[in-house]
């Protein structure tokens, strides 16, 4: 089973962010109203209602959307413009494009095609991508394209130009699904869309190899995960989510990476579905979350 648009049909999802104010829900509310559309949810925040940032995310329901989405997307620029509020407006019914990006670890990779078969997330995916071959049988067998490039030694430009080839106009965002290569900046410029990582949380007390090795030497309680955007900063992007798991002494430090693999299939996951129902905001560093 893949994700069924029909549920979602006609509905929309209006993301507004920009410097609080009065009147701006009334603004929103209003223009929704006279657009013949209901509102099935609305969620909003403020960090300062005198002079702070205003964040909402509201999903309604319009009789032909398509047809009126020009209208709706002019009367918002009408709007919200004498606001100062940036604005996005989305067919929820159109799944997201997604790439993934893997390399020989495929538990992240598989829990992302399983929900997708199982319609759990409102996305298509029109390839994976790695720079391995070990996941490619598993990948096929998924029903999806699958593309081998090779990366090797410091030099990782003619790989990148080959897989920005590939992604250009395809994706709407791409997701590293446990991708053991650094993306460059020159990468993330060109790429043109959101790209999502996951790693375990031990960073930065246990950066580098063997992480999982490290945090039983180092007699860990807690380990986890977290799904966070990519900046040209090595992880230290905007994080959409993080969950933890208590371990024990007694757990060796295989144990430990089977349990930390677990965290880290499930955090991506919901990182992955917020994206793609756009309920995550970016501000600076920061994400909001709906």
């Amino acid at each position: 089973m893949t994700f069924h648009s029909d549920k979602l049909r006609d509905h929309a999802c209006l993301i507004v962010h920009g410097p609080d104010q009065p009147g701006l829900v009334a603004a929103v509310t209003a223009l929704i109203t006279r657009n013949k559309a209901n509102i099935v949810t609305l969620d909003q925040y403020s960090d300062n209602p005198e002079g702070g940032e205003f964040f909402q995310r509201v999903v309604f329901h319009r009789p032909e959307l398509s047809a009126a989405f020009p209208e709706i997307e002019a009367d918002l620029e009408k709007t919200l413009s004498p606001f100062g509020m940036e604005w996005r407006l989305t067919d929820q019914s159109i799944p997201k494009r997604m790439a993934i990006l893997a390399s020989t670890s495929d538990h992240c990779l598989l829990e992302l095609l399983w929900r997708h078969r199982r319609g759990e997330l409102p996305v298509t995916i029109p390839m994976v991508i790695s720079n391995h071959t070990r996941v490619a049988d598993d990948v096929r067998s998924f029903g999806i394209p699958f593309f081998h490039v090779p990366s090797q030694g410091p030099d990782k430009s003619e790989a990148e130009a080959r897989i920005l080839e590939l992604l250009k106009d395809n994706v709407d965002f791409v997701v590293l699904a446990r991708y053991m290569q650094i993306i460059s900046e020159d990468f993330l410029d060109e790429v043109g869309v959101p790209v999502i990582n996951i790693h375990h949380s031990f960073l930065p007390a246990f950066i580098g190899a063997a992480p999982y090795r490290k945090a039983k030497e180092r007699g860990v309680k807690l380990i986890g995960a977290t799904s966070h955007y990519v900046t040209k900063d090595l992880d230290e992007g905007p994080i959409i989510e993080q969950d933890v798991a208590r371990v024990d002494h007694a757990m060796s430090a295989a144990d430990l990476q089977a349990r930390g693999a677990y965290v880290e299939r499930a955090v991506l996951s919901r990182a992955v579905q917020w994206h793609a129902q756009d309920r995550v905001i970016r501000y600076g560093n920061q994400t909001i979350v709906f």
